[in-house]
């Protein structure tokens, strides 16, 4: 998907059009796992699926839950999506800022080699 550090940087449009894409994708990470949250809130703790919406986005954000969760089944759940959203966070801004990141690197690797 990124130029190999021999070639030149891609152009502006190419570098603009691999952002939108590595959004779309951070996003879709990010949707998929606030659907996974909602699903398990609504299946363990009977939420409706509002209050399901708002503890699995305050987790997957990093807030902590706004229900204390009160069934085992429920109490599972939480810790382990509260790890997963964890993780998920990190991944989806690294898919993210990933072209930035090259395209940042790229260009200082082509100013060390002209030097």
């Amino acid at each position: 998907m990124f130029e190999h550090s021999t070639l030149p940087l891609a152009p502006r449009p190419r570098f603009f059009r691999r952002l939108a894409w590595s959004t779309l994708a951070g996003l879709l990470i990010v949707g998929i796992s606030l659907g996974i949250g909602i699903w398990g809130y609504m299946r363990f703790e009977q939420l409706d699926w509002l209050d399901a919406l708002l503890n699995a986005a305050m987790l997957l954000g990093g807030m902590g839950p706004v229900d204390k969760p009160v069934t085992d089944g429920g109490k599972l759940f939480a810790s382990l999506y509260a790890l997963f959203a964890g993780i998920v966070f990190l991944v989806a801004i690294g898919v993210m800022l990933a072209p930035i990141v090259h395209r940042l690197l790229h260009r200082l690797h082509l100013d060390d080699e002209e030097n």
